[in-house]
Order: structure tokens, then C-alpha cells, then sequence
């Protein structure tokens, strides 16, 4: 019977050594992501911009320029006119969609 709950004692310590180590692994591996964390710039907001319009609006913007677009390709026949009135299209977006969509009260 002694024999047997020294045997179990053993193993439960054994056991408990094993659980020590992994938590000081792992508290370890912590401390030196902290440290390394501790050194890299913060990042601010990822993506911010396209979550300043809905789904909708960013379908619209899409359809409404693509269609421009395509009517731009379809009426005008020489090249160059075609690429500047697309680059033009292209650079006034953003003006545009901030002057359409924009949700301040100015």
C-alpha cells in the first residue's frame, strides 16, 4: 500500500515539474514578445479608409465609375482623348465622392 501512494506521490510530482517548466516556457516566450513588442512602432488603424463608406456607397462609387468610364471608351475615338478623360475621371474621384458623400454638415 506504501509502496503504491509513493509510487502515485512520484508521479504527481513528477507531473507538477513538467506543469512548472511548460508555465516557465511559456512565461519566458512572453517576456521576450513583450520585449521585442516593446521595440516595434505602434501601428494605428489598418483600413480605416474604406470603412468610412458603407458597402453600398463603395458600390455605387464602383458602378458610377465604371460607367463613365465605359461610356468615355464608347463615344470618344481617338486614344488620347480616351486615356486623358479616364485619368481625369480617375483623379477627380476622390474630390468628388468627398464632396458627395461626405458626412460632415459644412
Amino acid at each position: 500500500m506504501s509502496k503504491e501512494r509513493a509510487r502515485r506521490r512520484v508521479a504527481r510530482l513528477a507531473e507538477a515539474e513538467e506543469r512548472r517548466r511548460a508555465d516557465e516556457r511559456r512565461a519566458a516566450r512572453r517576456a521576450r514578445w513583450r520585449a521585442v513588442r516593446r521595440r516595434l512602432p505602434r501601428r494605428g488603424r489598418v483600413g480605416r479608409i474604406a470603412t468610412r463608406r458603407s458597402r453600398a456607397q463603395r458600390t455605387v462609387i464602383a458602378v458610377v465609375v465604371a460607367l463613365v468610364l465605359g461610356l468615355v471608351w464608347y463615344f470618344v475615338d481617338a486614344w488620347p482623348l480616351r486615356i486623358g478623360a479616364a485619368v481625369l475621371c480617375l483623379l477627380a474621384l476622390p474630390a468628388l465622392v468627398t464632396l458627395t458623400l461626405d458626412r460632415s454638415t459644412r
